[in-house]
């Protein structure tokens, strides 16, 4: 793996740590125009890089008690149930790694967007009664995406477990990046024989990442949140944007 590969890796891992959902949502894109991977690779080494990442850091909010059993298990199996979907509508339409990467640019304009509106939002997001039913299909979605284009989806998660589940932000947080290894090793089994899998590229990319996000923490005490979550939105609008020309793919 080249040296701005590497650096990549370690970036979206201090990403990941500082901003939370939406920032593992670069991989993919890395892993195809910098290391080189073709985009059905690239979709499918990304499963085990997101999910390994997101469940270090789900493991970082188990001592303070942020994660329960309650509130994680119904999102989990329906996060996975569309996994299992949405890798099956691939094969059902027959999608192609360039239409899947198209998608995949929708969806980090959808993220940039979403943070943008957020930040410039007036009332954060509170707690409201919960909405099972509308949290569960909430959940098939977020995972048929995951099972699709490769995303973890923890930017439309997290507020539909606030909105729809009732939890506080911490909670969601936490709750969504152990639902997202849930949703990302599933659609992994299920797609692993469908492009090659180089664990000579992901497991130090993983390990980065890792590194990245733990390291981070030092970091979120002196760098502004505000600003560093727009400059990261508007990162995710032009790359979405780059992606979606022909010419990308």
């Amino acid at each position: 793996m080249s040296l701005l590969a590497s650096l990549l890796a370690l970036g979206i891992g201090i990403v990941l740590g500082l901003v939370g959902g939406g920032g593992s949502i670069l991989t993919q894109p890395v892993l195809h125009h910098i290391v080189g991977l073709s985009t059905e690779s690239a979709i499918v080494l990304g499963y085990p890089i997101v999910g390994i990442t997101a469940l270090v850091g789900a493991i970082r909010h188990l001592r303070s008690g942020a994660i329960t059993l309650r509130g994680t298990v119904p999102m989990g199996l329906a996060a996975m149930v569309g996994a299992w979907l949405g890798t099956r509508t691939i094969t059902w339409l027959g999608l192609s790694g360039e239409t899947r990467f198209l998608l995949l640019a929708g969806m980090m304009i959808l993220a940039g967007v979403a943070m943008l509106r957020d930040l410039l939002s007036i009332r954060p997001l509170e707690p409201t009664e919960p909405r099972p039913a509308a949290l569960l299909a909430t959940g098939v979605g977020v995972g048929a995406l995951t099972g699709i284009v490769g995303v973890g989806g923890g930017f439309l998660m997290v507020p539909a477990l606030v909105v729809l589940g009732g939890q506080a932000m911490r909670q969601a947080v936490a709750t969504s990046l152990l639902v997202i290894s849930m949703s990302t090793a599933l659609a992994f089994a299920l797609q692993r024989a469908d492009a090659p899998v180089d664990w000579g590229i992901g497991l130090p990319f993983v390990a980065l990442t890792v590194i990245g996000m733990l390291g981070s923490a030092s970091l979120l005490q002196r760098i502004p949140q505000r600003p560093l979550k727009g400059v990261f939105a508007l990162t995710l609008i032009i790359v979405g944007a780059f992606l979606a020309l022909p010419s990308s793919r």
